[in-house]
């Protein structure tokens, strides 16, 4: 199979899950002492690249104890149930207000079709299958878990969705964010330098939490994060700055758009285009808009869709 990974040292690898394109969306491997913890699960499509990597690391199904999922959004855990039945012995992790969502998905598949569409979901994401109630261990806010003697620590970090959590691992002093502190494409760094920029999607954006959350995370100092969309980052103090900013620029995009339906969506995704064009022109980006439309078209989208259900929820 030949799944794209890289290996960043503490036992910590990313997975590519090849989720609609190559380096969007980062599966997370954690091996201690001859077990493996999965952090987010990419879509049933991407079990054959896990399986791949185990192998080539002497690990089989057997020696995965949990599967963790940082929030239950379909690129996120749409392959827990799967991972699941492959792994024996493991357990799924989840924050306790996704849980139900984990054991009857029915709810969580009628919300990504209400935003993508049934035959979209269907063929992104294969059939989402149901986890047994008895292997779900939900993890509230300062949750501790001994992973094979390394603890990992979980913390409440809404502000994307109220069912995330962020996971700090002690041993290596990382955090694992899922969509808490944004996205980093590996396409957009220049010369080393990252460049990150908040996810908002549907349905739950709230951006006074997500200030809230990218704080806690910071004020635990970690030495990097790993983001689902994509991987490690480092430069924290410089791009947790400018999420702030540009959360602060997507409040003051919507707030004068409240009160108004007409063409407001087209109005913030243009707004949104906007911000995030200017924030890649400052970081000295010389991909041509095409290349980037590609990449970031249904981040535009979906900030948008977030950002609009924020300002109705908020009347």
């Amino acid at each position: 199979m030949n799944a794209k990974h890289q290996d960043f040292g503490h036992g910590i690898t990313a997975i590519d899950s090849l989720f609609v394109r190559p380096r969007l969306a980062a599966i997370h491997l954690i091996e201690e002492k001859g077990q493996a913890a999965i952090i987010d699960t990419g879509t049933n499509y991407s079990l054959p690249y896990v399986l791949d990597v185990l192998n080539s690391k002497g690990l089989s199904t057997q020696d995965v104890a949990y599967v963790i999922v940082t929030h239950v959004h379909l690129d996120h855990a749409g392959a827990a149930g799967l991972m699941l039945q492959h792994f024996p012995y493991a357990r799924l992790v989840v924050h306790p207000r996704g849980a139900r969502h984990m054991i009857d998905p029915a709810k969580l598949v009628a919300g990504a079709c209400a935003v993508y569409g049934e035959a979209a979901v269907r063929q992104t994401y294969g059939e989402i299958i149901p986890v047994a109630a008895e292997s779900v261990i939900e993890a509230p806010d300062n949750f501790e878990l001994d992973f094979n003697g390394r603890k990992l620590f979980f913390l409440d970090t809404p502000g994307h969705a109220r069912h995330h959590f962020c996971i700090w691992d002690e041993r290596s002093r990382s955090i694992f964010s899922g969509d808490t502190f944004g996205i980093s494409y590996r396409e957009l760094d220049v010369e080393g330098r990252e460049f990150i920029f908040p996810t908002c999607t549907p349905v739950q954006f709230e951006p006074d939490a997500a200030h809230a959350s990218i704080d806690r995370i910071m004020s635990l100092e970690p030495s990097q994060i790993y983001l689902t969309h994509y991987s490690r980052i480092t430069q924290l103090a410089r791009l947790a700055a400018d999420l702030h900013r540009m959360l602060d620029q997507y409040e003051a995009l919507g707030n004068p758009l409240r009160d108004i339906k007409e063409n407001r969506h087209e109005r913030l995704k243009a707004g949104v285009e906007e911000i995030m064009l200017d924030a890649l022109r400052a970081h000295g980006c010389g991909l041509p808009l095409e290349e980037i439309s590609r990449l970031m078209g249904m981040d535009f989208e979906l900030n948008a869709q977030g950002i609009g259900v924020w300002l109705d929820k908020s009347l």
